[in-house]
């Protein structure tokens, strides 16, 4: 044990930070068994959750299962808080397909590859800022980016999953409003059934949250799912001849999208080949700026034909086809006339070997690998780890985002002491260690934390008892979930992100401060926008929080303070105040004096003389002066100066000690003269009141 019933033992602080994890020991029996209940209540939702989201994240739904096994220990055994869970999350799942979709098609082994290459480098990113302590990075997102990004990405992943509510295809283009445009105008084709799983198991959910909270309705409706779908035979699948296609051009369509498919293979192929022989060349030479060019052209035939099949994908789902029985026993399929929502027809699911895959059902998982991850290393290609680090910074700080405010919540409620750097350490060595066991990009989960502090988990050792219970499955279980709809699981994920979605804070951010409001606003529409590419939207915010902070820093609030009836000072035209004197001005100016606003002091000092042409004096109340640097100083000394040629003294009050230790380190004192320098406003105004008395409106008496 590493504490005392007094105090920490010797060298234990250091053990613990090494080893945070030492902080659950000695475990009592009560712990234990909170833990244990905990744990095994987070693996019901967890493995119905990991699968849907493997499958936002265009991965077979085994790899979901796979994050869920080892990254979830690490980041236990690493982190800081002993409530939050790791592993797959809705938003990063989506923006890892996103990011890995203009470099591989969605089902390839390549595909796969990268999504564990993007784990690997969003590890190595989270590590370092952890290690470094820069956890404080995470500040450059302000509130209002947060709430707009979130709100966007949750509405982005519900309506992504659409298409598998309504069992047609999706394309996948760079343009997500577009897709999604497209999936709408399938709605005629839709799938009866399918769309009966997917609004049924919503209902189902919404049902068993409010009225037995206590029962894991994740579990419930997907166990409840895979028997309704085995029980009707929900899965359709029959392989044909071509020529068992009666229409010549329904046909000539499917062998066309065929042809498009291999064609795409062979020039992946043939970029791998070129690939590998401009890494054998050494140094640069004709020979490699040939290779080189034939690479990029063969770039350009891959995004040719990733968009032709999108747009064939979808063209040929329009085609229902029925079965008619022919005099020597084969099936021929014609076109089908009025085909409903619920009548049997069958339609174009893929191609093997030549032959076409037709399906007169819903999607359903199908088979899943049985067994534990295996080891391998992730692909390393330089050039591709290039093309996904800005991405994967995003993806680190955004999952970052998401573990620690979820962290916070539960740890304000527990006065757990949180270390977001500590936290950024088990996050990246979950990420890392996971990418080598076949995990993509993992991070903490609101559900699944706040769902395991309100079971009562006492230590982070719920999280292992968790992931124990994913190795299970994965060991003994995966054959029964084969006739699990897709529906179900895009249900589960639909129910997870809308809770998410919170439009009631963007309103109130607007009406604290109107910037906020317009910074939300900002990064809502542009990652609508730019989806599928989240992390543009959130570099938007960002961007714009600066601008309008630099705005606001390079304009700060001035006013010509006034008199109210008690005898205090307020601005004189917000409060529409009468000025204290023609003779002299009182000014207050809220910022600190820095090059971005210097020349915006000298105009506001300018502005308010200009006012009163009379005055003899201007005195600027500098309690809102925070710091004032080189250029702040200069322009100090060359206003007084300026004013002093003019006939008109330039006085300071209630300048905090460090601005008035600067400005001495400066000699300031000399050129505006100490005796024009207060300590406070109220011996600044008697002073006026003294050398500027009120005679004649404009006249010194």
């Amino acid at each position: 044990a590493c504490t005392s019933r007094f105090k920490p033992k010797r060298g234990c602080s250091v053990l613990e930070k090494v080893f945070p994890f030492l902080r659950w020991f000695p475990p009592s029996g009560e712990n234990l068994r909170a833990d244990l209940i905990a744990g095994i209540t987070i693996a019901m939702i967890l493995v119905p959750q990991s699968m849907a989201y493997a499958s936002l994240a265009g991965l077979p739904v085994v790899y979901g299962l796979y994050a869920s096994f080892l990254p979830v220990i690490v980041a236990s055994l690493w982190g800081a808080s002993r409530f939050l869970h790791t592993g797959p999350v809705a938003m990063l799942s989506l923006m890892s397909a996103a990011a890995i979709e203009p470099l591989a098609s969605r089902g390839t082994d390549e595909f796969i590859q990268l999504s564990m290459l993007l784990a690997l480098l969003v590890g190595v990113l989270r590590l370092a800022l952890g290690l470094f302590r820069m956890g404080v990075l995470i500040n450059l997102a302000s509130h209002p980016v947060i709430l707009g990004f979130t709100n966007a990405a949750a509405l982005i992943i519900g309506l992504s999953l659409l298409n598998s509510f309504l069992g047609v295809p999706m394309p996948r283009s760079e343009i997500f409003l577009a897709d999604l445009w497209q999936v709408i105008h399938q709605i005629p084709a839709a799938h009866g059934p399918t769309l009966v799983f997917g609004l049924g198991t919503l209902a189902a959910l919404y049902g068993l949250r409010a009225r037995f909270p206590r029962l894991p309705g994740v579990l419930i409706v997907v166990i409840a799912g895979t028997l309704i779908s085995a029980g009707l035979g929900f899965e359709k699948i029959r392989v044909v001849e071509p020529q068992q296609i009666a229409d010549a051009g329904v046909r000539s369509s499917f062998e066309s999208l065929m042809d498009d498919q291999d064609r795409l293979n062979q020039v992946k192929a043939e970029q791998q080949a070129i690939g590998d022989r401009i890494q054998g060349i050494a140094g640069k030479n004709q020979q490699a700026f040939n290779l080189q060019a034939e690479l990029l052209r063969l770039k350009g035939e891959e995004r040719s034909l990733k968009h032709s099949l999108y747009r064939k994908r979808v063209d040929v789902h329009q085609i229902a086809l029925v079965p008619e029985p022919q005099d020597d026993g084969r099936l021929l399929y014609q076109i089908a006339g009025e085909a409903g929502p619920f009548n049997t027809v069958w339609r174009w699911s893929g191609s093997i070997e030549g032959k076409f895959r037709l399906s007169g059902g819903g999607a359903v998982v199908g088979a899943i690998p049985s067994g534990m991850p295996s080891f391998g290393v992730p692909l390393m290609d330089l050039g591709i780890m290039t093309d996904l680090l800005a991405v994967a910074f995003i993806m680190a700080m955004i999952g970052f985002m998401e573990a620690t405010s979820i962290s916070r919540a539960l740890a304000a409620k527990t006065r757990e002491k949180l270390d977001p750097n500590q936290e950024l350490i088990g996050q990246g060595l979950a990420n890392i260690g996971g990418s080598f066991f076949q995990s993509y990009v993992v991070s903490g989960s609101f559900s699944r934390s706040a769902v395991a502090a309100r079971v009562g988990a006492k230590t982070g050792f719920y999280a292992v008892v968790s992931a124990l219970g994913v190795l299970l499955v994965m060991m003994f279980l995966t054959d029964y979930l084969y006739h699990l709809p897709k529906a179900v699981l895009a249900a589960i994920v639909m129910s997870a992100v809308f809770g998410l979605i919170d439009y009631k804070s963007m309103v109130h951010a607007w009406r604290v401060r109107r910037n906020d409001g317009i910074v939300g606003v900002v990064t809502f529409v542009t990652t609508l926008i730019m989806a599928p590419k989240l992390a543009d939207g959130v570099l938007v915010g960002v961007a714009c929080t600066i601008l309008l902070f630099l705005a606001g820093t390079m304009k700060p609030r001035s006013e010509v303070l006034g008199r109210r009836a008690d005898g205090s000072l307020a601005g004189a035209a917000t409060h529409d105040l009468a000025p204290i004197s023609e003779n002299y001005v009182v000014m207050r100016f809220d910022a600190s004096l820095v090059f971005i606003n210097a020349a915006h002091f000298e105009e506001a000092v300018l502005k308010s003389l200009s006012e009163f042409p009379h005055a003899r004096a201007i005195l600027i109340i500098g309690q809102g002066i925070n710091r004032v640097d080189a250029s702040g100083e200069e322009k100090l000394r060359a206003l007084a100066r300026d004013l002093r040629a003019a006939d008109v003294t330039l006085m300071l009050a209630g300048l905090k000690r460090q601005v008035r230790e600067a400005l001495e380190r400066a000699d300031l004192q000399e050129v505006i003269g100490e005796e024009n320098i207060f300590s406070n406003k109220e011996s600044a105004l008697r002073t006026l009141e003294r050398r500027y008395p009120q005679g004649k409106l404009g006249q010194v008496a």
